[in-house]
C-alpha cells in the first residue's frame, strides 16, 4: 500500500518542521504542527497556551503518579490524548504531513504511513537556532541539548520507543545535505508511491 501519511521527527534546530511543510506544500497535501494544538483545545476546552506550555513536559513525580487516580489523569496525560485523537481524526482524512508529538507512535497500526526522523550535526544546529530562529540564550548550546533532552523525555514517556532511534523510522536522515535536498528526496518518495502531483 502506498504511504499517504508522512510523520516527522526532528532533532531541535535541525530544520525538520521547514521541510515537513516544504514536503507538504510540494505534495499539495495539508500540513499539522502547531495547528494541532488549537484542535486539542478546541477538543479538551483547555487553552492553546496552556498545552503549547504542557504539551512537551512529562509528569516525572512517582507520589503525584501515586496520587493521581485513574479517572483523574495528569494534564499532560489528557493533553497526550487529545492531541493523539487529533492525529488519528487528520491522518485518517487523508494525505497529510504531521510534525512531532508521537505521531509516528499514534499511528502505528495505520497503513501508509511513513515515519521519517530528521537530524543534523550540532554546529548546524546552533547555527539555525541563533540564525534562524532568533534564539537569544546565554548559551545557545545547552539551549539546544536541553530541547532535545525534553523531546526525548516526552516522547519516551508516553511511548515504548526511543526518540531519535533510526530503527524506529522508515528513515532517518541528516538536514546537512541541505534542506531542498531532504525535501526533494520526500516528495520523489511520496510520487514514487502515487502520492502528490
Amino acid at each position: 500500500m502506498a504511504h499517504t501519511v508522512i510523520t516527522v521527527g526532528r532533532e531541535y534546530g535541525s530544520g525538520g518542521r521547514l521541510i515537513a511543510q516544504k514536503a507538504a506544500e510540494a505534495l499539495g497535501i495539508p500540513f499539522f504542527d502547531r495547528s494541532i494544538i488549537n484542535m486539542a483545545a478546541e477538543e479538551t476546552g483547555l487553552s492553546a497556551d496552556f498545552i503549547r506550555r504542557t504539551e512537551q513536559q512529562k509528569t516525572s513525580s512517582f507520589l503525584y503518579n501515586l496520587y493521581m487516580s485513574a479517572h483523574n489523569l495528569p494534564v499532560t496525560d489528557q493533553v497526550f490524548i487529545a492531541e493523539s485523537e487529533v492525529i488519528r481524526k487528520v491522518a485518517g482524512e487523508g494525505p497529510c504531513v504531521i510534525v512531532g508529538r508521537c505521531a509516528d507512535y499514534v499511528l502505528r497500526r495505520q497503513e501508509g504511513v511513513l515515519n521519517v526522523f530528521i537530524h543534523a550535526p550540532l554546529d548546524e544546529r546552533i547555527f539555525r537556532t541563533k540564525e534562524t530562529y532568533q534564539v537569544d540564550a546565554p548559551d545557545i548550546r545547552s539551549y539546544v541539548l536541553k530541547q532535545d533532552k525534553n523531546r526525548a523525555a516526552y516522547y519516551e514517556h508516553f511511548t515504548d520507543g526511543q526518540w531519535g532511534k533510526a530503527q524506529n523510522y522508515h528513515l532517518a536522515v541528516s538536514s546537512g545535505l541541505g534542506l531542498e535536498t531532504i525535501v526533494r528526496l520526500l516528495t520523489d518518495l511520496m510520487r514514487d508511491r502515487g502520492l502528490g502531483a
